[in-house]
């Protein structure tokens, strides 16, 4: 649940500055990308300390060496959250947070049915909605930079021919 109230929260805390004449933080893109950057710092940091222990209990027994898993996706969740918060990176971080969100859903699955669960909100059906606010979010992202790149496009050879 922290990491859904850390991205709520530091996206509207954005969106306020942008309000109150934050020029830069008005756009919601731009405060989506901070509350999802602050959301996945969060969740990127708890992979080495605070939960790393339940996080490798997560990984499903099939996959082998569960806590180079954990450090590998922790790396990945903190240099995305890096690469939201610069533009020439944001589709490239978007769209691999995107993937490693889907990626990772199973171990949602397996401590759903293996009863690892000792928290109402990491019981399946809460856990998928918030993993499908967090797609959401993320698509979101990766939609309006890939928006923003094709607006600005140079006119190729062929348009110039037109005008």
């Amino acid at each position: 649940m922290e990491p859904l109230i850390v991205l709520v929260v530091v996206t509207l805390a954005i969106l306020g500055a942008g309000a109150a004449g934050v020029s830069r933080l008005r756009s919601w893109p731009v405060a989506l990308r901070g509350g999802l950057a602050a959301m996945f710092v969060l969740t990127g940091v708890v992979h080495f300390v605070w939960m790393r222990e339940d996080l490798i209990s997560m990984v499903p027994p099939a996959l082998p060496y569960p806590g180079l898993i954990v450090t590998i996706t922790g790396i990945l969740e903190l240099a995305g959250a890096v690469g939201l918060l610069w533009r020439p990176t944001v589709l490239w971080a978007a769209g691999g947070l995107t993937v490693l969100l889907i990626v990772m859903f199973p171990a949602n699955i397996y401590i759903a049915l293996e009863g690892l669960t000792t928290n109402p909100a990491d019981a399946l059906v809460p856990r998928t909605i918030m993993q499908l606010v967090f797609l959401t979010a993320t698509i979101a992202v990766l939609a309006s930079d890939i928006r923003r790149r094709s607006s600005q496009q140079p006119p190729t050879a062929q348009d110039r021919k037109i005008k």
